[in-house]
């Protein structure tokens, strides 16, 4: 690809209003409302698509939006790229992020130039780490970084930030060639619970000599000698530094996480022990900043208070300015290098009023200072601002360029006009094919790409700008956000959010892991594969017999992929910058607020949770295990280890008390509002205690004649613990978790409240599993007397689908642009209520059925799998390898000499007739 050597400026062009969105959006509403035919003047998925790639091009997403890039698109998959360089002389343009290589593109042709294998470390360099570091997150094999990837200025060497603790070298060749040549690793950063530094940013002296690493988890700024790798000077900083540039003798530091906390402070956990300011009422990390570092005199001058999530920095090469990305704040702080003060906030988006969904994390000047490009990760966007170097707060947002799924990186290439976004998300095109010539792909086959565009005219920019604005989903934005109107009759899902709705409790349930094949395969109705169905009616009858009785949702898919993420989609209808470039091998923590290490207040969305907006909203709230970390004991202090399976299963068949069951808050809010002697995440503990800890509070509910608005349930025994001789059949388990599913909504239907209930359901993630639509694609249900009755839905829906719905309900403002933009599930709702309670079915399956004993198995396959399951952790939340845990799953369910299905998923546009 040859990419045109003129550079076409904007700021010639009259600048869009800044309210050009909500302009936009309003005024696409108004013209669908005009066109009776029902076809959207927009470009956006129709309601009945399938999430996933299409051969025009798009990319239909799980999150309502829908992905068309500008210019030319570089496909890398098995990565998240989240860095970028070019080289000095503009030959060389390198990407790093998640996957175990350093990639080079030839920036003209847009091609990969080389795939370079990162350089080893020697066993004295890098010990092995303890078993309680040794992660086993799907994750963590290939880590590499949340950023930092540059250049000498000499452009004779790269150097990598890599977030296992090291900084990895490569030496550049007159040829153009990559080779890696060393690794050095970094002082400890002596956490409480973890050594390793995790290094970031990267800047590099202009004579070459000196190397700066953001410390991440050490709180530092590193000076290394680049002859040598050797630690020079440290600087304290703020929490959890992310990017450094250097101006003249200084050096700017963007922190994550704001000022150290001081004495006397409100903290929350930020990962690996370590403490962020939070805020009082929601327990979010609730600062980012910019330290300010005298290189010369050895000294920090000043941390400015900036936006959340200070994050991407750029310096202009023209002027006395630093800009700072603050991604979840939707703004950018411009930092005047000659008084190192905050002149400017300038937003992100085109009204500051806009909901939060821009999150602007990474940015870039052109050569003359004039023009300002941010990569909007959340909007899928690169923001074009004409940087007014005389007025900053001047500053203009000029327009958007569509570019990949979730740009974490932007350059601008002023050799060849272009502008350069890394876009960590996407979708593979075709299958995987493996060794043995099985074929697939689900939600962990990454495939991010680069977007390498020439810039557009300036009279491009106003469409490319609508184009932006139509794959967000604008118009439902806008609506979302519409006044309720007078005199409305109740209905069971309101047109508009505050007008009144036949449903007063809404019954919120989060289930873990399983695919719409994987249970709903052999139905019979709705689009499935019988093939591919494993945990079928013989399991799971009552999962069978609600979609059977109200709805069958055979369109709907997770927002999230595994629980880190999942758990935030499911709670928050958001996934922070924090989050998405988490996925370098989740090194500060895997914050899905179940365990010690994973709750972490720099993931959480700045808005809040689904319980925060339900108690601003003036709403009462009962949450049971979501976001609760667990503790469950022996009540015998002086016995050792802890409950297992058959412990905890005859401590609720029989009701004795010598097992404890306990939990606490990963974030503070929950405590008013959580019992702590419920357990969510635990594989020890039966979905049974659970269900009868529900069931127990709700006859004490009827007895107050009260219930909760919104009720959470976590109700997590469908992940399963494998073929673990210690743990319950993998059927057993989903058994398990379909009887008290049923139990539960049975137990609700015969309430004094169900007459007004809703009840949802969906998994938080679909753990990599098989699914012949997507890999996204789920398992959902909605119980109500409002429920359609014997319905299939083939809308497409999501996890913020149902968030939006419970807002819909209970007149609750959305909390960001992904649950404003979602379509609320009004289709399986009808107006006219069928009282008719639930009868739940009963399990056929034994569910204290245990494994065998490995040497009771005779098949040398499944014997294989017992031993690997019992070496997994299930204690916690992923911690056991998704893939090799689906792999076992499968064999358990039907025998080692049944293929795998890599092959059973096939590319969305391959059978898209129907």
């Amino acid at each position: 690809m040859q990419f045109s050597c003129s550079c076409h400026s904007f700021h010639h062009a009259a600048a869009l209003p800044l309210h050009w969105f909500s302009i936009l959006a309003l005024t696409l509403i108004f013209q669908v409302a005009e066109h009776s035919c029902g076809q959207t003047l927009v470009q956006t998925a129709s309601d009945k698509e399938r999430v996933g790639y299409y051969d025009d091009g798009r990319v239909v997403t799980p999150v309502n939006q829908v992905v068309t890039p500008y210019g030319t698109q570089l496909d890398l998959p098995g990565m998240r790229p989240q860095a970028l360089a070019l080289s000095p002389d503009g030959k060389l343009l390198v990407t790093a992020g998640k996957t175990s290589e350093l990639v080079v593109v030839d920036p003209d042709a847009c091609t990969i130039r080389q795939r370079v294998p990162l350089p080893a470390e020697s066993t004295a360099e890098a010990p092995e780490a303890p078993v309680s570091e040794q992660l086993l997150h799907p994750d963590d094999e290939g880590q590499l970084s949340f950023t930092g990837l540059i250049f000498s200025p000499a452009g004779d060497r790269l150097y990598m930030s890599n977030v296992d603790g090291s900084i990895k070298v490569f030496e550049v060749m007159p040829t153009g060639e990559v080779k890696p040549i060393k690794s050095w690793r970094l002082p400890d950063a002596d956490a409480p619970r973890r050594d390793a530094e995790i290094p970031s940013g990267l800047a590099a002296s202009a004579d070459g000599r000196r190397l700066y690493v953001c410390g991440n988890l050490s709180n530092r700024l590193l000076e290394l000698d680049t002859a040598t790798g050797e630690l020079v000077r440290t600087f304290d900083v703020g929490v959890a530094p992310y990017e450094v540039v250097l101006v003249g003798d200084k050096a700017y530091v963007s922190n994550w996480g704001g000022r150290r906390p001081g004495p006397g402070d409100l903290t929350g956990p930020a990962g690996r022990g370590t403490l962020v300011r939070v805020d009082p009422v929601r327990h979010i990390a609730n600062e980012g900043s910019v330290s300010v570092i005298d290189l010369k005199a050895g000294k920090v001058l000043k941390e400015l208070l900036t936006g959340l999530h200070a994050s991407g920095l750029a310096a202009s090469p023209k002027h006395p300015f630093v800009v700072c990305c603050n991604a979840a704040s939707d703004h950018l702080s411009v930092i005047d290098v000659r008084s190192d003060d905050i002149v400017a906030t300038i937003w992100a988006k085109p009204n500051a009023a806009d909901l939060l969904g821009a999150a602007p994390n990474a940015a870039d000047f052109d050569a003359g200072g004039k023009l300002l490009y941010v990569a909007n990760g959340s909007q899928n966007a690169i923001a074009v601002f004409e940087f007014d170097a005389d007025e900053p707060e001047e500053t203009r947002l000029l327009g958007m360029i569509p570019v990949g799924w979730y740009p974490g990186a932007v350059l601008v290439d002023e050799t060849r006009g272009a502008i350069v976004a890394a876009n960590i998300k996407g979708f593979p095109k075709t299958p995987r094919v493996d060794d043995e010539g099985q074929r697939g792909f689900n939600t962990h086959n990454y495939f991010g790409s680069l977007t390498l565009a020439s810039i557009p005219k300036d009279e491009d920019l106003p469409g490319l700008s609508e184009r932006v604005a139509a794959n967000l989903r604008a118009p439902r934005i806008a609506a979302a956000l519409s006044p309720p109107r007078p005199d409305q009759p109740p209905r069971a899902i309101p047109e508009r959010i505050g007008e009144p709705s036949h449903i007063k409790h809404v019954v919120y349930i989060i289930k873990e892991n399983r695919t719409f094949d994987q249970v709903f395969g052999a139905f019979g109705r709705g689009n499935g594969d019988p093939s591919l169905c494993v945990f079928g009616r013989g399991i799971t009858p009552n999962h069978h017999k609600i979609a059977e009785e109200f709805v069958l949702l055979d369109n709907t898919y997770c927002s999230g992929i595994l629980s880190a993420d999942g758990h935030q989609w499911s709670t928050t209808a958001y996934s922070t910058d924090y989050m998405e470039k988490s996925f370098a091998g989740f090194p500060r923590s895997y914050p899905d607020g179940m365990g010690v290490d994973e709750n972490d207040a720099l993931a959480y969305a700045p808005t809040g949770f689904i319980w925060d907006n339900a108690l601003k909203h003036g709403k009462t709230v009962r949450n049971y295990g979501e976001f609760m970390g667990p503790s469950v004991r022996w009540r015998d202090q002086d016995k050792k280890g802890e409950p297992d399976f058959t412990a905890c299963y005859q401590a609720w068949k029989n009701g004795t008390d010598d097992v404890v069951f306990e939990c606490w808050p990963s974030v503070e809010s929950l405590r008013p509002i959580s019992p702590t002697n419920y357990v969510g995440w635990n594989m020890s503990v039966p979905d049974q205690f659970r269900a009868d800890f529900v069931l127990k509070e709700l006859a004490e509910f009827e007895k107050k004649g009260e219930f909760p608005h919104l009720t959470i349930i976590c109700l997590p025994q469908d992940h399963t613990s494998g073929t673990d001789a210690r743990s319950p059949t993998p059927a057993a388990c989903i058994a398990d978790n379909d009887l008290a599913f049923g139990r539960i909504v049975e137990g609700l239907s015969r309430s004094r409240f169900w007459p007004q209930m809703a009840i949802f359901a969906i998994e938080d993630d679909p753990q990599a599993g098989w699914d012949h639509v997507s890999g996204y694609r789920t398992i959902a249900f909605c119980a109500s007397p409002y429920a359609k009755r014997g319905a299939v839905i083939s809308t497409q829906y999501n996890t913020t689908s149902i968030l939006r719905t419970i807002e819909q309900i209970l007149g609750m403002r959305p909390m960001n642009q992904f649950d404003a933009s979602a379509s609320p599930m009004s289709d399986c709702f009808v107006d006219k209520a069928d009282f008719t309670p639930y009868q739940s079915a009963p399990t056929l399956i034994a569910l204290d059925q245990m494994n065998p004993a490995v040497g009771a198995i005779e098949d040398p396959v499944l014997r294989e799998d017992a031993v690997v399951s019992a070496s997994l952790n299930f204690r916690e939340v992923d911690k056991a390898p998704e893939d090799v845990l689906n792999r076992i799953l499968w064999r358990a369910m039907r025998g080692s000499r049944a293929p795998y299905p890599e092959w059973a998923i096939s590319a969305v546009g391959e059978d898209d007739d129907d």
